[in-house]
C-alpha cells in the first residue's frame, strides 16, 4: 500500500471509546475528532529501568495484558507476540510492552526469569511492573481492556484478557487483536507495517 497521506483516509481504523467502533478518518480529522490518548505512566522493565510514556512517544506500540503464572492464554500470547517480535525488534519505531496485571508477584527479578524463560530477547520487548493502580488504570482508561470482557472493577482478574492493542505515535488506539491466535498476530505485523508507513 502506498504511504497515505494528510489528505487520504487510514485503512487502519481510530478506536476512542470502550466498544471498540472503528472510525476510519484521514489524519486531519483524527487529530480534531479522535480524543482518546493513552495516559502517562512511570513502571519498571525486566531490566530494572524505569520504562514510560516518553519512551513510546512517536513510536507506534503493541500492549498485552499477562502474568508470570498464567499457565492458560499467557504462554499463546507470548508465543503470538514473538511473531510481531521477529518482525519488529529492531525497528526503533517499535516497542513491544506486556504489562503484568499481578505487579505485586511479578517483581523485576520475577519479570527478568520470565524473560530468560521464554526467550523473549528482543530489545524492544518490555515486560513491565510497578503499581497495580497505574496498570489497572491504564488497562481500564486507557486500553480499555476491563469494558471488553466486562469484568467488574473488584474483579482481580479483570485484566486477564487475550487482546493484544496497538496503538500509534499519537497515542491513539488503531488495533485490537486475539493474542491467542496466529493470524490476528499476523494481521496485526500487516497493520503495525502500514501504521509505520503512514508518516
Amino acid at each position: 500500500m502506498a504511504c497515505q497521506s494528510g489528505d487520504q483516509v487510514s485503512s487502519i481504523p481510530y478506536y476512542d471509546s470502550p466498544d471498540f467502533s472503528p472510525h476510519f478518518l484521514d489524519k486531519i480529522e483524527a487529530k480534531s475528532k479522535i480524543k482518546h490518548h493513552i495516559d502517562h505512566f512511570y513502571l519498571k522493565d525486566q531490566h530494572g529501568k524505569t520504562f514510560s510514556q516518553d519512551n513510546v512517544k512517536g513510536k507506534i506500540h503493541l500492549a498485552q495484558f499477562i502474568f508470570t503464572r498464567c499457565g492458560n492464554i499467557c504462554p499463546e500470547m507470548i508465543s503470538q507476540m514473538k511473531i510481531v517480535a521477529k518482525k519488529f525488534s529492531n525497528n526503533p519505531e517499535v516497542e513491544l510492552l506486556s504489562y503484568s496485571v499481578t505487579p505485586w508477584i511479578d517483581d523485576v527479578p520475577t519479570l527478568k526469569k520470565f524473560a530468560e524463560e521464554k526467550k523473549i530477547e528482543a530489545s524492544n520487548w518490555h515486560l513491565l511492573t510497578g503499581s497495580k493502580s497505574v496498570i489497572y488504570n491504564l488497562a481500564r482508561k486507557s486500553y480499555f481492556a476491563e469494558e471488553e470482557l466486562g469484568y467488574t472493577k473488584d474483579s482481580t482478574e479483570f485484566l486477564h484478557t487475550e487482546h493484544m492493542i496497538l496503538v500509534d505515535r499519537e497515542g491513539r488506539i488503531r488495533g485490537i487483536y486475539n493474542g491467542t491466535l496466529p493470524l490476528e498476530a499476523e494481521q496485526c505485523v500487516k497493520d503495525m507495517e502500514k501504521l509505520l508507513a503512514e508518516n
